[in-house]
């Protein structure tokens, strides 16, 4: 038997953007199409040659290869929009590749999206079985498993209620379980579970972990670089529908953190990589020294402000200001709403200051991400997000005075600390 789980040679998939759709056909016209066809077809090959360059469209994936064994975990990271949703929903079978070959060696289950795969009219119970049939599981499999599925999901007082009632959480909670549970043989898992609250997207992670290590094979779609890190060996960066890398997930986290902070230096009001309504946008960043004065770096336990210039109009507004690194995107994070006790409101063109006293980090290199939101009815809605809006680095300094720089091995953050030592030895007579 092969020991390839999956195979992509130069796949390419492309969408056309706001093309015409045909209209409704009589008969008559269906049937005198239907016999013109062949002297048609050559003509609209011709034609659609020539106007290739001048179609509307987009290459979802370009020239895409790779091997992936069976047993690998692999992680799939990139910027939004760069082709990895895609991807999975090629392998998955749910979209038909416009070129290139997919091999698929065992049985796939996948998560995508929000309630992909369920039948919105069955119950859940039902949705489990009709799942597992789709898996190619037989019927006493399926019984096996059924407790552990229910369990694991959370959704047992609605097991017998049709799942379009589901809350999108309660639709991911039972999709996951079936996922994981079913022992497909390849497991492809979009950022779908971002859906969930906190404590089930630890519990998934941890059963992705215990899948990972029975030897199957995973493909995890995901933007939290902790998460990747923790569960795959190796990685394979997405840049506009090509593999930019394919290495070790730690080299290949690395090239992703490269290309983000050669996107910092691109004025933020330019920047197309964001999420959000954009009802109000954050137009430029600055990092400002203790003494007010723009800076790059900084020293070990200084102070400094992130200063940002913001376009829009609104109320009950929350801001966050994040510092990390691509492995640790929040190791630092401020937001309004946890310690201003008056509600923020933005009003047209506004200046945000986020001072951080006494920077505790380790020396080295950090991102600085920029979160705009707003509570609406106890929803919190998204704004604007732009990661990687700048680069800090933090420069080694003697802390105490005695001629010695920090270790930064072993540790990523520092407090001041003071040492006493009492001898306890007592003198015999």
């Amino acid at each position: 038997m092969s020991d390839i789980a999956i195979r992509v040679e130069n796949l390419g998939k492309r969408y056309r953007i706001g093309g015409k759709q045909e209209p409704y056909k009589t008969l008559r016209e269906s049937l005198v199409d239907a016999v013109a066809a062949p002297v048609k077809a050559l003509g609209s090959a011709i034609r659609r040659e020539r106007n290739e360059s001048r179609d509307n469209t987009i290459w979802a994936l370009d020239d895409v290869s790779f091997v992936v064994k069976h047993g690998e975990v692999i992680g799939v990271i990139g910027r939004n929009g760069a082709g990895k949703s895609t991807l999975l929903k090629v392998l998955s079978r749910i979209t038909e590749p416009t070129s290139g070959l997919v091999e698929i060696n065992g049985r796939v289950g996948s998560l995508l999206e929000v309630g992909t795969g369920f039948h919105p009219e069955l119950t859940g119970r039902e949705n489990i079985y009709l799942n597992g049939a789709i898996l190619g599981m037989k019927r006493v499999e399926i019984n096996r498993r059924f407790d552990e599925i229910v369990d694991f999901s959370g959704v047992e007082k609605f097991l017998d209620t049709p799942v379009k009632r589901y809350s999108s959480g309660m639709q991911v909670r039972l999709a996951f379980s079936i996922a994981a549970h079913l022992e497909p043989e390849i497991l492809l898992v979009d950022e779908v579970l971002a859906v969930g609250d906190s404590e089930f997207q630890k519990k998934c992670l941890g059963k992705m972990g215990d899948v990972a290590k029975s030897g199957r094979t995973v493909l995890f779609v995901s933007h939290n670089m902790v998460s990747v890190e923790s569960l795959c060996s190796r990685g394979l960066l997405f840049k506009d529908g090509r593999v930019e890398a394919d290495g070790t997930i730690q080299e290949t986290i690395a090239r992703y953190a490269d290309y983000w902070r050669g996107q910092s230096r691109v004025e933020l009001r330019h920047r197309m990589d964001r999420e959000g309504s954009g009802q109000a946008r954050a137009l430029s960043i600055r990092i400002l020294d203790e003494y007010g004065c723009e800076t790059e770096s900084i020293k070990m336990g200084d102070s400094f402000v992130v200063e940002l210039q913001t376009k829009g109009t609104l109320d009950g507004a929350i801001i966050g200001v994040l510092v990390g690194t691509p492995h640790r995107p929040q190791m630092i994070r401020g937001y309004t709403w946890e310690n201003l006790s008056n509600e923020v409101k933005l009003s047209g063109e506004d200046t945000v200051r986020c001072r951080f006293n006494c920077f505790p980090m380790m020396h080295g290199s950090y991102d600085i991400h920029v979160w705009i939101g707003q509570r609406l009815r106890n929803q919190q809605m998204l704004i604007d997000s732009v990661e990687y809006a700048a680069s800090l680095t933090v420069e080694p300094w003697d802390l105490y005075g005695n001629g010695r720089m920090l270790d930064p091995l072993g540790g990523v953050a520092f407090c001041r600390i003071d040492w006493e030592i009492f001898s306890n030895a007592t003198t015999e007579r």
